[in-house]
């Protein structure tokens, strides 16, 4: 295959790639606590072209490579539902739940009680305090979040939320609308001062009008290149039948 169209090829690639990354943003407008994507794409300087044909010594060529995907953990709005169980946390830190594949982080804070007692998110995860998973008794009423993350009732203390802030969040993988997954070699650690205001949910961070653009924008650059790809193989094809015609 030709140089031109291996360039133009690795180009389609990444781009694609982003179009995925902000379908993605797009779909998750309104999933709480959700945290924008941006694609993040480097130069690979190829070493040997394809066709090693060049009249002068440089032979290499410059590829798209796509290189990882950047989080905007920025904050987004805080809506107030009036639901004594929704929390919203500061900009920095995250809530943890308990899933079949280990803890998971979070700032979406829509919690409820299921039926044994726990306080789960809205995947029925379990959300876990300083001392583990937080359980209620059937009888308890008028439960109140404290700015620190206490969980009181009239009758006691049911636990505390454990808020954690990493050194690199950057790192962080997402698993699943508004959950994140830590590498093996990540340790969270501790709010020391956590902001958790009850009966309120930050909202997604994702731009609509921004993302939109980015979009369409995505999708000219794509249907440009498939544009210059048609003409190169169309010169390409023509060349060839002309050598191939027989003079009469």
């Amino acid at each position: 295959m030709e140089n031109a169209l291996l360039i133009g090829l690795s180009r389609q690639m990444s781009l694609r790639r982003e179009l995925d990354v902000v379908s993605n943003n797009i779909a998750n407008i309104n999933t709480t606590g959700f945290k924008a994507g941006t694609a993040v794409f480097e130069e690979f300087m190829m070493p040997g072209a394809s066709h090693d044909d060049f009249r002068r010594r440089d032979r290499k060529m410059s590829f798209v490579h796509d290189r990882s995907t950047w989080h905007d953990f920025g904050q987004g709005a805080i809506r107030e539902t009036g639901n004594p169980l929704d929390v919203a946390v500061d900009e920095k830190s995250f809530l943890v739940v308990q899933t079949p594949g280990g803890e998971r982080y979070t700032r979406n804070g829509s919690f409820q009680i299921n039926a044994q007692g726990q306080l789960v998110n809205s995947e029925g995860h379990a959300v876990l305090g300083n001392s583990g998973p937080i359980q209620f008794q059937t009888t308890d009423k008028d439960i109140t979040i404290s700015r620190d993350g206490t969980i009181s009732v009239p009758d006691g203390v049911r636990g505390k939320l454990r808020v954690v802030t990493f050194e690199n969040p950057q790192r962080l993988q997402k698993d699943g609308g508004s959950t994140f997954k830590a590498a093996d070699d990540m340790q969270p650690t501790a709010t020391q001062y956590p902001h958790v205001m009850q009966g309120a949910l930050e909202q997604s961070n994702v731009k609509a009008v921004v993302e939109m653009t980015r979009m369409i924008e995505v999708s000219r650059h794509y249907t440009q290149i498939a544009g210059l790809l048609q003409q190169h193989g169309d010169t390409r094809r023509s060349a060839i039948e002309r050598l191939a015609e027989v003079p009469a």
